[in-house]
């Protein structure tokens, strides 16, 4: 053998023993050397790659964290979606899901797997033969930021695949994890920041999320990130049958599985399972916000599909909301897109579930009113759904009469104007759509992914815009040019120059999503869709008459009169003559399609076994049929899923043909 062979060799031999002990560490949390033991090893090796860099490869222990910071996160599509799920907040209805689970499948024989529910960052880390090629974060569902570098930086996460007993290697396999920081982390960390006087992080999951978005992995590393995998996206050359055998099979190539696992034969044992966990969870080191309950089976994974947010053999059990008293210091009033003021409690900062507040919505003055909320009291808060801090309930016996009542604003607060109130209405609104807090919300939604679509055109660019008087509306982003951009010091040269381009390419957008990006009350995607398909041109919608408005199928009364005193709105109409001279696409022609559903109106409602409802929509409306938003007389069919809801009830009063999703396949 020659000296080259046999550096390579003990290159390969240290890598490898490094690798048996970084697992025994990191996964199997059985460590089997000193500290001293491993960092002469790890410093071996270092040597010899050092003396032959011909020899370093990508999966090596010493590459965790090398190379320039970045200076931007790449798109990475999905094979699989990474889909969100439903919430249960109760033991009936996981029931209820259970339910619903045997009666898609049409069969009562099924049982489920049971995980904590970590409180971190979803990632999805691709292995090829074995070695660790990318890794992304999950991102809207479809497509997520490529974050190798920084997954690399995690020592649970083995960079090369090792599998025991020798079980067969994945030629491709994407396993999904939970990024998370443990509490002693994120204290520690909150220390250093509080040293340098930076903000502090509120929770775990909120340090996770920050850490895999910093750009130089040399800080990452020293973040101390962990990761627990639970579930599988595309495979290659294995072959799986349950959830609980993904989850095994995990363990034997060296991949981190929450030990708390349980296969459940009922769920029965489910709810028990999750009871058990809601009492001792402050006993673990990381946060946990719930239990996942997910059918074990994957044939009967694959039966029951997914709508088009959640799959359907898969749901969240989110533990009851932790109540906490707390002082009610004062109360702010926001303005938003609509130019509805939104009351905010200002409180004394108290820790729930899992993270610091300091404010909370109040809802409206109506409820200020009915639950005789005062400046200075004591308040109970919760977290709604585990997310957004409420008021529950003011402890009135704690009161000293020192308490003030908050008087109504007659004014907006931010630009002067005298406020309104709707008949019929709850809400208080500012009338001024030029108000620069209106004008922040409203361009947010105009650049959002369901209107205009503006990638690059975020919350904080926006803030500066507006902040800095580059514009005084939606149709102001148009006039932003690459000095603009830059000179803000948020983004890179290409960064800027990308987003200059999304804004050139949102020209030529789709009628539909330009009038919902208008942000018209009371318009949304699919009567926005209606409206592009009736007239054809904003200028048509401009010029229509109330009565054709409000008896255009999918509009009403309601909606058609928003849309009305829209348009007729002064300012309305010098927005969209600014659109005009902008290059903005405001009209399209709509091409006569012809086929077997042409004039025939759906709605569909309830959730479909093989198709999504925009899947079903769009076919529909591919064969010439129209979709409707709401049930009317005129409409000719309502396809009803499973749980319908109230549109089945309005369909059957008013004598509309019901016919289930195979009377609707049989109709193709």
């Amino acid at each position: 053998m020659s000296g080259k062979e046999n550096i390579k060799q003990n290159i390969e031999k240290l890598r490898d023993m490094i690798r048996y002990y970084d697992r025994k560490y990191y996964v199997e949390n059985s460590p089997e050397i000193s500290d001293q033991e491993y960092d002469k090893l790890m410093r071996q090796l270092l040597k010899l790659e050092k003396e032959h860099p011909e020899f370093i490869t990508p999966d090596s222990p010493t590459q965790r964290v090398g190379g320039e910071p970045s200076k931007e996160f790449p798109s990475v599509k999905h094979k699989v979606p990474m889909l969100s799920m439903d919430n249960t907040y109760s033991a009936q209805e996981l029931r209820e899901f259970d339910k619903r689970v045997k009666r898609f499948l049409g069969e009562d024989d099924v049982e489920y797997v049971v995980e904590l529910k970590i409180d971190g960052v979803s990632v999805s880390l691709i292995y090829e033969n074995g070695i660790f090629t990318r890794g992304s974060t999950r991102g809207d569902g479809v497509q997520g930021d490529d974050v190798t570098a920084n997954l690399k930086t995690i020592r649970s996460i083995p960079l090369k695949l090792t599998a025991k007993e020798n079980i067969k290697m994945p030629r491709i396999i994407d396993a999904r994890g939970e990024v998370f920081m443990l509490r002693k982390g994120l204290e520690e960390l909150n220390k250093e920041k509080e040293k340098t006087g930076e903000p502090l992080f509120v929770n775990p999951r909120n340090a996770a999320a920050g850490s895999l978005k910093l750009l130089d992995p040399k800080l990452v590393a020293k973040r101390h990130l962990e990761i627990f995998q639970w579930g599988i996206g595309h495979f290659e050359g294995v072959d799986f049958s349950t959830q609980h055998e993904v989850l095994e099979y995990f363990k034997k190539l060296g991949l981190r599985v929450n030990p708390y696992v349980k296969k459940c034969e009922n769920i029965e044992e489910v709810i028990k399972y999750c009871d058990q966990w809601q009492d001792k969870r402050d006993s673990l080191e990381y946060d946990i916000d719930g239990m996942v309950i997910k059918v074990d089976s994957l044939n009967q994974q694959k039966n029951l599909g997914q709508t088009a947010k959640a799959p359907r053999w898969m749901i969240a059990y989110k533990f009851p909301a932790v109540k906490v008293a707390t002082k009610l210091k004062d109360i702010h009033v926001q303005v938003g897109r609509t130019g509805t003021l939104t009351p905010v409690a200002i409180l004394e900062p108290v820790f729930v579930s899992g993270s610091t507040v300091s404010r909370a919505t109040l809802h409206n003055f109506e409820e200020i009113e009915r639950k005789d909320i005062r400046i200075g009291d004591t308040v109970l808060i919760e977290k709604a759904g585990e997310i957004i801090p409420q008021v529950v309930e003011v402890i009135k016996n704690k009161r000293t009469g020192k308490e003030k009542k908050l008087e109504i604003p007659k004014a907006c607060p931010v630009c002067g104007s005298k406020v309104i109130k709707a008949e019929g209405e709850v809400a208080i609104r500012c009338p001024n759509i030029f108000c620069q807090a209106q004008v922040k919300e409203s361009i947010k939604h105009f650049a959002s992914r369901g209107a205009m679509d503006i990638e690059g055109l975020g919350d904080a660019i926006i803030e500066q815009i507006v902040d800095k008087g580059l514009v005084k509306d939606c149709v102001d982003v148009y006039s932003l040019k690459y000095d603009d951009i830059v000179k803000l010091g948020r983004l890179g040269p290409k960064s800027a120059r990308n987003l200059v381009n999304a804004i050139e390419k949102s020209k030529h957008n789709p009628l539909a999503k330009l009038i919902f990006g208008m942000g018209i009350r009371h318009v949304g995607a699919t009567s926005a869709a209606v409206l592009a398909e009736k007239y054809s041109s904003m200028g048509a919608i401009k010029d229509a008459v109330l009565d054709d408005l409000v008896n255009t199928q999918g509009i009403g009364e309601v909606m058609g009169l928003s849309i009305y005193e829209f348009f007729k709105d002064k300012d309305a109409v010098k927005v969209i003559e600014k659109l005009r001279k902008a290059g903005v696409k405001l009209e399209e022609k709509h091409a006569k399609v012809k086929g077997k559903l042409a004039g025939i109106s759906f709605i569909v409602t309830g959730t479909l076994k093989d198709y999504s409802r925009a899947e079903a929509e769009d076919l529909v409306r591919s064969l010439g049929g129209k979709i409707a938003s709401s049930v009317t007389k005129n409409t000719d069919y309502l396809i009803a899923g499973a749980e319908p809801g109230s549109k089945l009830e309005k369909a059957k009063k008013l004598a509309v043909k019901v016919i289930s999703e195979e009377e609707f396949k049989k109709m193709l």
